[in-house]
């Protein structure tokens, strides 16, 4: 598995129950590590806050992408509208928002998904067609009974041994594994 032109993405520490994989991420956060992540077979309660994470940006992009599309519509039909083909019928004013809110209400739905859509893709760094992670055998179980905590070497305060020490000692890992980049 290791070959000498590679590099070491991180350490993956294997934990049997939710409740040591818990305990693990409040020990990683509070040592101060900030490129981590944890891998589990079904959403465990509280791992956010364990994990020290915010509130996700992905709603900024979406209100923007939102705000942008309503007044796109807006704009455009009031352009059409007052310059482009002015049309008097029956005396009605050649714009009002009432009858712009069909197409900015729809422009509005359509951006606003789009920039979710793609806020996510990019926030979560996708699409990522192979990872690290998924070269080690061991990982397999993350979908099944098993709960992993990785640790990036990426991250400033990752120093190889150091690192395993804390994993096995402080967290308590059933075992610890080199990841190869």
């Amino acid at each position: 598995m290791s070959a000498s032109n590679e590099k070491p993405y991180g350490l993956l520490a294997e934990f049997d129950t939710p409740a040591d994989i818990m305990a693990a991420a409040i020990r990683c956060r509070d040592a101060g590590f900030k490129k981590w992540d944890v891998h589990t077979p079904f959403p465990i309660h509280g791992m956010d806050d364990a994990m020290g994470l915010g509130k996700s940006p992905v709603g900024w992009f979406t209100f923007a992408g939102a705000t942008t599309g309503f007044f796109t519509g807006m704009t455009m039909i009031w352009y059409m509208n007052q310059f482009d083909y002015p049309l008097v019928v029956g005396g009605k004013p050649l714009f009002t928002p009432l009858y712009a809110f069909p197409v900015s209400y729809e422009l509005t739905i359509l951006l606003g998904s789009f920039a979710t859509l793609f806020a996510m893709l990019f926030l979560n760094r996708l699409p990522r067609l192979n990872h690290p992670l998924l070269k080690v055998a061991r990982f397999k179980k993350a979908t099944d009974d098993k709960f992993y905590l990785c640790i990036e070497a990426a991250d400033p305060k990752y120093a190889a041994e150091t690192t395993r020490t804390f994993l096995v000692e402080q967290c308590h890992a059933t075992a610890v594994e080199t990841v190869e980049d």
